[in-house]
This record gives structure tokens, sequence and C-alpha cells, in this order.
């Protein structure tokens, strides 16, 4: 191999680079950040949704236990919405309106005061409703969730359920 070749080689060895350029550098810089903001996204979502499913359950947990309380109580009329207020926890209240008051006062707990709910007896048919603002979870404001429930019971002692 001739020297003058051999120079060559050298001086274009010299000349290559080595490690990373600014352009590469910020490029995986920019592609780690939209990694991470898709990572925030999505654990904005989670908390979101699983706030709005603890919502739900609270108002099934809410409905369930003022339809036992109904059942226990078969002979008594539990319609009753929220529009009007519970009957007063006193003394001399009935277990209707005690069930009545804690109620409200459940639905008002979880959910606050705009939070509705309603007891509507139909014959052996009760239906227990549940409704909140859930603007969070819909994208949307004004939006509300509704849980429902709807059961048969029996007013005859003695019947199984």
């Amino acid at each position: 191999m001739p020297a003058c070749h051999n120079r060559f080689f050298l001086r274009v060895a010299h000349l290559r680079q080595s490690g990373m350029t600014l352009v590469e550098v910020l490029v995986a810089l920019l592609i780690l950040a939209i990694g991470l903001m898709g990572a925030a996204v999505l654990q904005l979502n989670a908390l979101k949704y699983t706030n709005s499913a603890r919502m739900t359950s609270q108002a099934s947990f809410i409905a369930y236990d003022m339809l036992d309380r109904i059942r226990t109580n078969a002979g008594a009329d539990y319609t009753w919405g929220r529009a009007e207020l519970a009957p007063p926890n006193t003394a001399t209240a009935s277990v209707r309106d005690l069930d009545l008051h804690d109620f409200e006062a459940n639905i008002m707990g979880f959910a606050g005061e705009d939070a509705k709910g309603s007891v509507v007896v139909n014959g052996h048919e009760v239906t227990i409703s549940i409704s909140w603002a859930d603007a969070r979870a819909a994208n949307r404001p004004g939006a509300r969730e509704t849980f429902t429930l709807t059961s048969r019971i029996s007013n005859e002692q003695g019947v199984s359920q």
C-alpha cells in the first residue's frame, strides 16, 4: 500500500465523529417527553374513572341498605323524593321516618347537597334511585350519574323473597 494512501486514511479516521450530536440528544428528549406526557394522561384518566366507580359503588351500598330497611318494615309506605325533606330524626319518629332520614343523610354525605334520591313503591315493586353530579368522568359540565335499583318485595309474613 502506498504511503500517501495511508496518510489519507489517517486523516479521514481523524475526522470521523464519535459520540452523539446535539440534534440526536434533543430528538431523544422529545420522544421521552411525549412518552411521559402520555403516561401522565393515562394516570389522570385512571384516577377520574376510579372516582366515578367508587361513587357508583357507594350509591349501590346506600340503595341496597334502603331496600333492606323497606323489606324489614314492609307494611310502611316508603315513597319519598329528595325534593321534599326527609322526616326529622326525633325521639317520637317512626321506623319509616328514621329510615328515610338516614337515607337522605347517606345520600348527602356521599355526594353533597346537589345529590338526589327517591324511593317509589308501586305495589310489590320498589325502585330506589340515587343521582349525583359526575361532570369529571363525563368530561362535560352539569353531567349527572344515576344509580337505580328495582326489586320486588312481599308484604306477606312468612313468604320468602
